[in-house]
Formats: structure tokens, sequence, C-alpha cells
């Protein structure tokens, strides 16, 4: 299992840039190799929530379904990545 960690200094306020995060609908917009994340799971954002992704590397497209695991906001935010077979 990957473990993903890190830090950068943002000038806005924690609970904008938490939100903005969680929200993997965003993650197209800073992350070049994904190109479709949509949420898949009712209600607002928190703790369960599932969203399907696509990202492009070396030409071939890969699914993933992503579900907020932890959601302490706007402290911790923690998901799990299932991927799904290459797609052609």
């Amino acid at each position: 299992m990957a473990h993903i960690e890190g830090e950068i200094i943002i000038n806005r306020p924690v609970e904008t840039v938490f939100d903005f995060v969680a929200d993997e609908r965003n993650e197209p917009r800073y992350n070049p190799s994904m190109i479709l994340a949509e949420k898949v799971s009712d209600g607002h954002i928190g703790m369960g929530t599932r969203f399907r992704a696509e990202t492009l590397s070396n030409g071939r497209r890969t699914e993933m379904i992503i579900e907020i695991t932890t959601y302490d906001r706007p402290k911790v935010l923690v998901s799990s990545t299932h991927f799904a077979l290459s797609l052609h």
C-alpha cells in the first residue's frame, strides 16, 4: 500500500484549501495525469464519499474509485484508492 504525504504553503484560509482538496473533482485542475473525476455518491463531501476517476499515463487510461475514509475538517483527510484494469 502506498502512503502519500505532502506539504505546501497556500495563502488561503485552511478551510477553503481543505474543501478544495477534499473534492476530488478538482484534482484534474492540478494533476495533469488525471483526465476525469466525478462524484458518484450522494450527499455532501465527507467520510464515505466516493469518486470515480481516470488517469492517463504512457497512453494508457486507468480507472479508479477514490473513497474518503477519514474526514476531520479542516485537519485530516484520508482516502483509499482502488484501481480497475487499464482501459484501452
